[in-house]
């Protein structure tokens, strides 16, 4: 039997004379797995409503890929601003899940306008509510059924669906567990409309299976909206892990991630990229223990109230950074994925090191205080000095650690001259990552990878990468900005003396102006403002009369960046998109009490 409209909550408040209107003229259709519906730049070709089945909304990037916006789940209508706009669509929609559409014509779609002037302000008003809700996320804008999938017989996939299950519920999320036992016959009713059943009752549904040519592995990679792949660390991916021909859209859309399973002291059989290509996941997870931190990053995730930090750059200001992550944790607030720029992406390396407070303290004062890591001066030919130091104090405190074995999902920001864009590091040598985004142009030398990279530091493009976070991570970001907006000071400039001038006044301890000078230069263009409004919690230490080149002063813009997070989490206003305190205590599962 052909649905109604009048069941769809959007149409709630809708004339029922108006809806039975366009009951007479939708027409209704089924949608596989896998197809589109409808393409980014193509014209509108109706207004759908979703009766039953997953869509998701996708936006074009680079190389034929897609990144995803959100889902949209049973009841929601898809394309109705592009036809009351009458421009192309913005985004394209696939089908994650086998769906079922009302669809109404666009010359259905102005017959009713025309007869029915209600539908159109009815519409509008919908419209307007999207429009002033659009900087807060959605929960039905996110993944709800997920394919947990082990890739060992040795992986007890139900205990570990239970610990998940256990934590979600503490941050006062339902999930359920799904196994073949527990799913009716795939002939008997299993279908979107049951999956839809168990997303209206539930947080999270799990699917659990092995690998397997069975129905029910079919069933599951098929109707999931993410894919988690689990594996254990002391084991190799097989290779193909799936068949190629195995259809799934999670697969399809790289909506796949891999939780690496480490049991004490791991025997390292493979890399953990290489767990990532076999799963061709776009996310990777550590999960070491069982009920442990992991556990509850996994979780928060799962919840959509993971957290994210990014960290600017500004040379010597960005030591702040170390004091807003200890009043941070401090304040109980955890943080899952965290990044950033030239100093800021070093400190936040720190902080996904595992390193505690004191740790991050003390390596930071050994590598940049206690000596100049710019003192190795040399005439210049593509940069003023040799950069040794500076690699020899990143492989001193960060070894060989690859990014993707860091204890949380890490990102830095570097610049690609040869392309000019913005080059984001997710994998390899941490310290080869850290070395490009410190590189200041005429400062140190840039990183050569390739034949296609010449890389310089990221705050020649973007500073304050919080779109950057934006585009991996589903949930509150909090941005701490420590960029000076006035970071010239003229006095340096007036009879500036030679070098061996400078020497004699200030010795080789201290960073002459020219630094300041390159990268006000070669960050001219950069909007000094960009990310601000896109992150949850703005911190912006106030240090005045600090300068990028003030490598002694590290105590003072500690505590500068302590202070300054204390005061964010305390004051009553202090979220762009959301009320504070309460907004991040909710999304975390913590109570954020005052950190003195």
């Amino acid at each position: 039997m052909k649905p109604s409209l009048a069941d769809f909550p959007f149409l709630d408040s809708a004339p029922r004379d108006l809806l039975l209107a366009m009951d007479a003229v939708s027409e209704w259709f089924s949608l596989p797995a896998g197809w589109s519906l409808l393409s980014a730049g193509e014209p509108p070709e109706g207004v759908y409503f979703l009766v039953s089945g997953s869509l998701a909304a996708f936006r074009p990037v680079d190389r034929g890929g897609h990144q995803l916006l959100g889902y949209i789940r049973p009841g929601e209508p898809v394309g109705e601003m592009a036809m009351i706009a009458r421009e192309p669509h913005s985004a394209s929609v696939y089908a994650i899940r086998d769906s079922e559409i009302l669809r109404l014509s666009p010359a259905a779609f102005e017959m009713l306008v025309h007869a029915h002037p209600a539908m159109m302000e009815h519409i509008a008003r919908l419209m307007l509510t999207r429009a002033r809700a659009g900087n807060k996320p959605s929960p039905r804008a996110d993944p709800k059924i997920y394919a947990f999938i082990s890739t060992s017989p040795t992986i007890d996939l139900k205990l570990r669906a239970r610990t998940l299950q256990a934590a979600l519920k503490r941050l006062g999320a339902r999930a359920t567990i799904i196994t073949d036992e527990d799913a009716p016959a795939l002939s008997d009713g299993m279908n979107s409309a049951w999956f839809d059943a168990l997303e209206a009752k539930n947080d999270a549904v799990f699917l659990l299976t092995p690998i397997a040519d069975t129905p029910w592995f079919r069933t599951c990679i098929r109707q999931a909206d993410r894919i988690w792949y689990f594996a254990r660390a002391d084991a190799r991916p097989s290779t193909p892990l799936l068949p190629p021909e195995e259809p799934s859209p999670a697969r399809q859309f790289r909506l796949v991630d891999v939780v690496l399973l480490h049991h004490g002291m791991d025997r390292k059989a493979a890399t953990t990229d290489e767990w990532r290509t076999a799963c061709e996941a776009s996310r990777l997870f550590h999960w070491r223990g069982l009920e442990d931190d992991d556990a509850a990053r996994l979780a928060r995730v799962i919840a959509r109230r993971s957290v994210g930090l990014v960290l600017s750059g500004g040379g010597a200001r960005a030591y702040a950074h170390i004091g807003v992550i200890r009043a941070l944790r401090e304040a109980g607030l955890p943080f899952d994925v965290i990044g950033g720029t030239s100093m800021g992406a070093v400190v936040a390396a720190c902080a996904a090191m595992g390193w505690d407070d004191n740790e991050i303290e003390t390596r930071i004062r050994k590598a940049f205080v206690e000596s100049n890591p710019l003192g190795d001066y040399m005439l210049p030919v593509v940069g003023f000095v040799r950069g040794k130091r500076v690699d020899d104090r990143l492989h001193e405190h960060f070894g060989e650690t690859l990014i993707e074995d860091l204890e949380m999902p890490f990102f830095a920001v570097s610049t690609n001259l040869v392309a000019g864009a913005v080059r984001v590091h997710r994998a390899g040598l941490l310290r080869r990552a850290l070395r490009a985004s410190i590189s200041l142009p005429g400062i140190l030398p840039p990183v050569v990878e390739g034949d296609h990279e010449l890389l310089v530091d990221g705050a020649v493009l973007k500073n304050f990468p919080v779109d950057v976070l934006k585009d991996m991570h589903r949930g509150p970001i909090i941005g701490v900005d420590v960029a000076r907006r006035d970071g010239i000071d003229l006095e340096d400039f007036r009879d500036p003396p030679g070098f061996f001038g400078w020497v004699a006044a200030h010795g080789f301890q201290a960073a002459p102006p020219i630094a300041s000078l390159l990268m006000r230069a070669a960050t001219l263009a950069v909007d000094p403002w960009e990310g601000r409004s896109g992150a949850d919690l703005l911190i912006a230490p106030e240090m005045p009369d600090i300068d990028m080149r003030d490598w002694k002063r590290f105590d003072e813009a500690v505590t500068a960046g302590y202070e300054s997070a204390v005061a964010a989490l305390q004051r009553p206003h202090g979220l762009f998109n959301a009320p504070e305190r309460d907004a991040i205590a909710d999304l975390t599962g913590t109570a954020l009490e005052s950190a003195d």
